[in-house]
């Protein structure tokens, strides 16, 4: 038990040389009985670890990444797991009649380490030499012909086998533990019904910035908790004074603690212990905290043995805390950095209404690469993205990271989905790593309807429309960014207003047990009757159905809800213009008289200096057909499109220019302005705030021509 806490080992074993030229397992730790069985009965002469320690009659070590298989130079017999064996000889007066083997997490024992695996086996010989001779052995024993009572010896291998049970139980139980409290469950269930008297609670404290801090309990109430918890590390404290000695500090009477330690003689009163003891945790030469173990009565002090029981469990807990600590930590870190790399708050948008959520993996998995985005763009339009980056790790997480950023960059410059798609796949190659991800790029525009999307072999949306019918969209199947050959194909659809948009990624629908087409399945059953449901309370209802608690998760899974809304008609107007000088004239006009029937007149004189230049600027450059549009939203839009696939810039106008200024112009009256391509040519377009009056005034009758 201590060679295998002091190295942080999974298990080991103590193997005697018979009569018969074999070596035999007379005690082992930690392994269960397959494993265990895996070393019975082995030849002195075999390349196992234990023969050849026996053999040599020194250390021997051996690295096993191919750990559990039965190939190799073992001789086909199955070695327990694990990724390293250190084994030392047992050694009687220089003769090797035996062998102490460590099953280690793989790293290479330090000199120390083999030295302390030494003097555990000369602690064995001693105790071998104690034996009494054992036919099982062929006769005598092979260290000492004489020894004590055979009933004594058998009472005291009842009692070893039981503490080595215990530390079997406790390691499996450790081995499974990835948390702080799991790791403390797992010593109460373990240890408190082995341990001295009657326990009552067990505490794990740490030190952290001179305060007691508490990392989990059992049998503790939450008051008596909360006065343990944060407390200041004093000078005269049993918790101080076993961080400093390294030794164990036992209290055996609440008038022996409050005598020892009269600062924290109100925590004498507050629970029911009678006797206390604080274990040192110590872990990679460093002793980080305290294991308190209190009993409701105190029967007898611990013996050597439950003494020797006691040290080894705190070596194994602290490895085990230790473990479980960078685990939270390293789990904590690399979630928040998912999150932070994702929307913190979803855009508040009047072409739609929106909610998400976000379902990382479950224990014991990596961060994966799942996202979700929605911008808003002009014109009344938004897009809705969703991916998911292959794999799991930090690597794929910042490249959905990347990948996320370039969808936004990309969609500022207003491009078509395929190109945005075409783009983003580029990006994926240029990454490398063999890196893929599959992604879904949803374009809605509010004035018409229509939504345009891409996928690169992600799931397709689910759609439920106002009457309550359920169907997923019928896209065209390319493959993963990172694999795919553009051009994307782009599916387009008419969404009736109120539409509800369910877009998803692979972990929502599809695991070991569910084919994603059973998913999907659920899913649509999951929205029966969902077209006014609240998108928040909608949301949570589908992650419990899709992704039961009680069920392990072996990847992310994202959620994108998006009620869709309409521009209403009357709050929008379009107007063709003729491709001559007098088109600024005729804009200026239709401007002044649409605004006065919207109750817009504050805005009268600006929009007519935009539309004036923006024509100006069509009829002068450009080509037809021009069209002048005017949404009447959360903001005033004035959009001029002609046939002219040539975007304009601003430059800088000198003194003597006689033009170059009306884009500067645009732009200093204008809230935002920009462009984008359009189906036959490209659009300019202005945004304007409106006033705050009119925000609420009702929709003006349609007086477009």
């Amino acid at each position: 038990m201590h060679a295998v806490a002091e190295l942080g080992g999974l298990g080991a074993a103590v193997h005697l040389r018979s009569s018969s030229s074999t070596l035999r397992p007379v005690v082992t730790v930690g392994l269960n009985t397959v494993d265990g069985r895996a070393w019975e009965t082995l030849g002195d002469g075999g390349e196992q670890v234990p023969a050849q320690a026996v053999r040599k009659g020194g250390r021997v070590w051996r690295h096993r990444p191919g750990a559990g298989r039965t190939s190799g130079p073992i001789g086909g017999t199955r070695e327990p797991p694990g990724s390293g064996l250190a084994s030392v000889p047992v050694l009687d007066e220089n003769r090797a009649v035996g062998a102490l083997t460590v099953v280690t997490t793989g790293r290479r024992p330090s000199p120390e380490d083999w030295d302390f695996l030494g003097a555990v086996s000369a602690w064995v010989a001693e105790r071998i030499a104690a034996m009494p001779p054992d036919d099982g052995w062929g006769g005598e024993n092979p260290a000492c012909p004489s020894g004590p009572e055979r009933g004594e010896v058998e009472e005291e291998g009842l009692r070893a086998e039981e503490r080595a049970s215990r530390i079997t139980e406790l390691t499996t139980a450790l081995a499974k533990a990835y948390t702080c409290q799991h790791v403390v469950d797992a010593l109460a269930h373990n240890v408190l019904p082995a341990a001295a008297g009657s326990s009552l609670f067990l505490l794990v404290h740490v030190v952290e910035d001179g305060r007691v801090r508490t990392l989990g309990s059992r049998g503790v109430c939450e008051d008596l908790l909360t006065k343990f918890d944060g407390r200041p590390l004093l000078d005269r404290d049993p918790v101080h004074e076993a961080l400093v000695s390294g030794e164990p500090v036992i209290v055996r009477s609440m008038e022996e603690y409050s005598s020892r330690y009269p600062e924290l003689a109100p925590l004498a009163t507050a629970g029911r212990a009678q006797a206390l003891i604080h274990l040192p945790l110590t872990a990679t030469g460093h002793t980080f905290g305290v294991c308190v173990l209190g009993y409701e009565r105190w029967d007898a002090p611990p013996s050597s043995e439950e003494s020797t029981l006691l040290t080894a469990v705190s070596a194994l807990l602290a490895h085990a805390l230790e473990r479980a600590r960078l685990y939270e930590a390293e789990s904590t870190r690399s979630h928040e950095l998912q999150r932070s790399l994702l929307p913190q708050d979803l855009p508040q948008l009047p072409e739609c209404t929106t909610a998400a959520r976000y379902l990382p993996a479950g224990r014991g998995m990596e961060v994966g690469g799942d996202w979700y985005d929605v911008i808003p763009l002009s014109a009344g339009r938004v897009a809705f993205v969703i991916g998911d980056v292959m794999g799991h790790g930090l690597t794929e997480a910042a490249t959905m990271g990347r990948l996320r950023t370039a969808v936004r960059t990309l969609a500022d410059l207003e491009l078509p989905p395929d190109e945005i798609m075409s783009h983003l796949n580029g990006a994926m190659d240029e990454l490398g790593n063999d890196s893929y991800a599959t992604c879904l790029y949803a374009l809605y525009d509010s004035t018409d309807g229509r939504c345009s999307i891409v996928s690169a072999g992600h799931p397709p949306p689910a759609v439920v429309r106002p009457g309550g019918s359920v169907h997923f969209i019928d896209l065209d199947a390319d493959p993963p960014l990172g694999a795919a050959d553009p051009p994307f194909e782009t599916t387009e659809l008419t969404l009736p207003a109120e539409s509800l948009l369910v877009f998803y990624t692979d972990g929502l629908v599809e695991s070991a047990a569910r084919p994603i087409n059973h998913g999907m399945a659920d899913l649509r059953d999951l929205l029966q009757g969902a077209e006014s449901t609240d998108l928040d309370e909608l949301g949570a209802r589908l992650i419990t159905g899709l992704t039961p608690s009680d069920q392990s998760r072996a990847d992310d899974s994202a959620l994108l809800l998006a009620r869709v809304h309409a521009l209403a008609a009357d709050h929008v107007a379009s107007w063709p213009l003729p491709e001559d000088p007098q088109a600024a004239g005729q804009a200026r006009r239709l401007v002044r008289r649409q605004l006065r029937a919207w109750q817009l007149d504050e805005l009268t004189m600006t929009t007519e200096l935009l539309v004036s230049e923006l024509v100006g600027n069509v009829v002068r450059y450009a080509t037809g057909p021009v069209r002048l549009r005017l949404l009447w939203g959360e903001e005033l839009i004035c959009e001029v499109s002609d046939g002219s696939l040539t975007m304009p810039r601003i430059r800088s106008a000198a003194e003597t220019d006689e033009g170059g200024r009306g884009l500067q112009l645009v732009s200093k009256l204008s809230q935002r302005w920009g462009t984008r391509y359009t189906e036959t040519g490209k659009s300019i377009w202005t945004s304007q705030q409106l006033p705050t009056p009119v925000r609420l005034r009702p929709p003006a009758p349609d007086v477009r021509s």
